[in-house]
């Protein structure tokens, strides 16, 4: 009798098929993409959670000090007539904590405006005394109050802006002079009004007005001086302080010529001044050496640099191109730089194609070097103010013959001889307008 198959024999059916080794990898891939989908989520959820957390006992903490009453910090004398532009362009020093938020600047603001009560002094107020120098936007003049002084000045020097300059411009002109206090060579700012025209800056007194009309006034006592080179390496060497001071707090002068150099003890007490085409890098959009041209402003060409003129480009070398062209006005006393040329596009052609000032005759050898040195191209090869600095001190100490600084003597015989000169010098000085008091 025929046997019948068994259902053992029937486990190759469709079905039953074992799974290829394609699906077995598949599989694993699928298994391990869910794992670690897995374990990111909640590694996202752990660090949301921790977040969440930290935001709760900042806001905690915040609720907490603001319930707690805090002693606020004395409020120095504010000078009542400082616009509101300047408060919030001047930068607090390193150490002060910022603000938490706009909604404490807002009430301040309010308590700033509410204590401007008008300037403290106006024109009328002032008594002119002498005039020193009449530029494109001020005229300066030594000057007293009429009742009272000026931070225990009796008399001072003062800058009275000519009409059409714009407060903006004389607010950034004293946000910088604040910043460049307590420097011997600079003329220290006192006090200003730059709420109502004209636009005051009230500075530090100086007793014989700009180098420049200073040597040109002393040019027969000086020539024959034995010791003129000495005299003159000096005062060199106080401005070069000033304007390493300048480099140190970012600001580039952008004006420096003899005129805007003050003398009020030579050469021992001249300082830097004119102020109102500086710029503070710290406070420019960019704090790479600034490429600027403002069509409306007129700038110095007789002393600004061939890059300038080429590329748009002002730099702290461009102080330094300046700083050479002042010593070959001293060597000069006081000559306008290439006074053969007479037209603005001349001198600028002049520059352009690489000619320099002739070297001044009697000047030393070492001041035509640094002279040299100051004006090589490209700009980069020229010395920073810390190298002018050295290469002056280097010449003071080498000198055979020390001037006497306890003692100086007095290069004018009459304060009255000079006042005079002064005065018929400046009644040939060419204003912008018929009265420059105005």
């Amino acid at each position: 009798m025929p046997t019948m198959p068994t259902n053992s024999t029937c486990t190759n059916t469709g079905s039953g098929e074992p799974l290829s080794p394609l699906a077995w990898i598949l599989t694993g891939a699928l298994s391990f993409t869910i794992l670690a989908f897995t374990m990111l989520g909640v590694m996202y959820l752990r660090k949301y959670r921790s977040l969440v957390q930290t935001t709760r006992m900042l806001q905690a903490s915040k609720l907490l000090l603001g319930a707690v009453p805090q002693l606020e910090a004395p409020i120095p004398p504010v000078r009542p007539f400082i616009t509101v532009r300047e408060e919030k362009a001047e930068e607090p020093p390193p150490q002060a904590p910022l603000r938490q938020s706009s909604t404490v600047r807002s009430p301040s603001r309010r308590l700033w405006k509410s204590l401007q009560q008008g300037p403290r002094f106006t024109k009328s107020d002032l008594n002119l005394l002498q005039l020193i120098k009449a530029g494109k936007e001020g005229v300066f003049y030594q000057a007293r109050l009429t009742k009272g002084t000026c931070k225990g000045h009796n008399t001072f020097t003062c800058k009275i802006s000519k009409e059409g300059v714009r407060p903006k411009h004389v607010d950034t002109e004293v946000s910088i002079m604040r910043k460049l206090v307590h420097h011997k060579n600079i003329l220290q700012l006192l006090d200003w009004n730059t709420t109502e025209e004209p636009y005051i800056l009230i500075m530090e007194y100086v007793s014989y007005g700009t180098l420049r009309t200073f040597l040109q006034t002393n040019k027969a006592h000086l020539s024959a001086d034995p010791e003129l080179q000495s005299l003159l390496t000096i005062a060199s060497y106080h401005i070069a302080l000033a304007m390493q001071h300048l480099r140190s707090k970012m600001i580039m002068h952008c004006d420096l010529a003899l005129r805007n150099v003050m003398v009020n003890k030579f050469p021992w007490e001249v300082k830097v001044a004119e102020f109102g085409l500086a710029r503070d890098l710290t406070r420019m959009t960019s704090r790479r050496s600034s490429r600027w041209r403002n069509p409306r402003q007129r700038v110095p060409l007789r002393w600004y640099p061939p890059e300038y003129f080429k590329n748009n480009y002002y730099s702290f070398k461009g102080d330094v191109w300046a700083f050479g062209i002042v010593l070959w006005e001293m060597q000069t006393f006081g000559t306008l730089p290439y006074p053969n040329l007479e037209t603005s596009e001349a001198v600028v052609y002049h520059i352009c194609i690489g000619h320099k000032n002739t070297n001044p005759e009697g000047c030393r050898p070492e001041m035509i070097h640094i002279m040299q040195d100051c004006w090589l191209e490209p700009y980069t090869l020229r010395p920073s103010f810390t190298d002018i600095v050295q290469m002056l001190e280097n010449i003071i100490e080498n000198d055979a013959d020390y001037v006497d600084v306890e003692s100086p003597r007095l290069l004018v015989n009459d304060d009255a001889e000079y006042h005079e000169a002064k005065c018929l010098r400046a009644a040939s000085v060419t204003f912008e307008d018929k009265n420059p008091s105005k």
